[in-house]
């Protein structure tokens, strides 16, 4: 079959370079415009653009998707699109445009976590098992019948990059498979069945660490936004990154929650619960470094860490379903909508 790629980040790239080593033909890939990167502010491409022109593909780039790129892709009398984590709306005409339409690769058990972060809230709601979905598009937010899945349980220590890494490979397979189906006339799409929630994109806000919350679930949230938007702990007017945590589970006693406590080579806090380890963190201005590092280069004891303030309502999914769609962002590599 003749196929558009659509996709942006990191977790696309498995997707489109499965594709393009199948026996179909991918006649053109969409993505993002270059984007402003690092301190210098470099002009840079996608990390799908980087592979599409390494694989000599032609790209087409566009930051949303105009009446121009509408033409375009028309005028190449495709048999399907296919797109993983685009990072903008596709909507009619284009939606029909392709033979078949448009399949998305999404990483979640559909209709769970329908949006663009569905891994980060996976972990951050602490679900025990997650896995990818392939659904045909259509204009509700992630509503298409499944054509198919696959899922695994979710382990206590891994992150949001990790996890998202994984199932980008994992799903590339899943994809390759179902287009190979569609391609072959034996695809079965299926209903969505199940209680919908949502996956809204992150924000800075999302990564503040809640030392009043028992600590798995500040341990979750701490899986969720690691690495991006990244955790944090407040630390006078600035933040403190937490770069890697996991739960205490020696017998010493707890201290208060917020409150830092340097125990042989080790930094806990105190949670509602079990301490947290900070194993290496990141202060305002500073480099990485090891937790207790950070703590013995003090020159004072800042005071427990723990404000008032609590994580943003945007933290919790709503359950209901959307009426309307929101892009993906291409900055935060997701599953979602294209």
């Amino acid at each position: 079959m003749r196929l558009v790629f659509a996709g942006s980040p990191a977790a696309a790239v498995p997707s489109l370079t499965a594709l393009a080593a199948s026996e179909h033909d991918v006649v053109a890939v969409l993505t993002r415009d270059d984007t402003p990167q690092g301190r210098r502010r470099v002009l840079t491409a996608t990390p799908v653009a980087v592979e599409a022109e390494r694989l000599g593909l032609p790209v087409l780039k566009a930051r949303r998707v105009t009446d121009e790129v509408t033409a375009a892709i028309t005028a190449l009398d495709a048999d399907l699109g296919v797109i993983v984590a685009f990072g903008a709306l596709l909507r009619e005409p284009l939606l029909s445009a392709p033979r078949l339409g448009w399949v998305n690769l999404h990483f979640s058990l559909l209709p769970r976590w329908r949006g663009a972060a569905p891994v980060q809230r996976a972990l951050m709601a602490g679900d025990p098992v997650t896995g990818a979905a392939v659904f045909q598009l259509v204009p509700e937010l992630d509503a298409g019948e499944v054509f198919g899945t696959i899922e695994r349980p979710l382990g206590s220590d891994e992150t949001a990059g990790e996890l998202l890494a994984e199932l980008a490979a994992s799903g590339a397979d899943l994809l390759t498979g179902v287009v190979d189906a569609l391609a072959a006339g034996n695809a079965v799409g299926t209903p969505q069945v199940g209680e919908v929630t949502t996956a809204p994109k992150l924000t800075l806000d999302d990564g503040a660490l809640d030392l009043a919350a028992p600590a798995p679930a500040v341990l979750d949230r701490w899986r969720g936004t690691t690495p991006e938007p990244g955790a944090h702990l407040p630390l006078g007017e600035g933040r403190l990154k937490v770069l890697e945590a996991r739960v205490d589970d020696t017998d010493a006693p707890a201290p208060a929650p917020g409150r830092l406590e340097l125990r042989g080579r080790r930094l806990v806090v105190g949670t509602a619960s079990s301490p947290l380890e900070l194993v290496r963190v990141q202060p305002p201005g500073k480099k990485p470094m090891p937790g207790a590092d950070w703590w013995r280069g003090l020159a004072s004891d800042p005071g427990p860490l723990l404000r008032a303030a609590a994580p943003s309502a945007s933290a919790s999914a709503s359950a209901a379903a959307p009426s309307a769609s929101a892009p993906a962002d291409a900055s935060t590599p997701t599953g979602g909508p294209a």
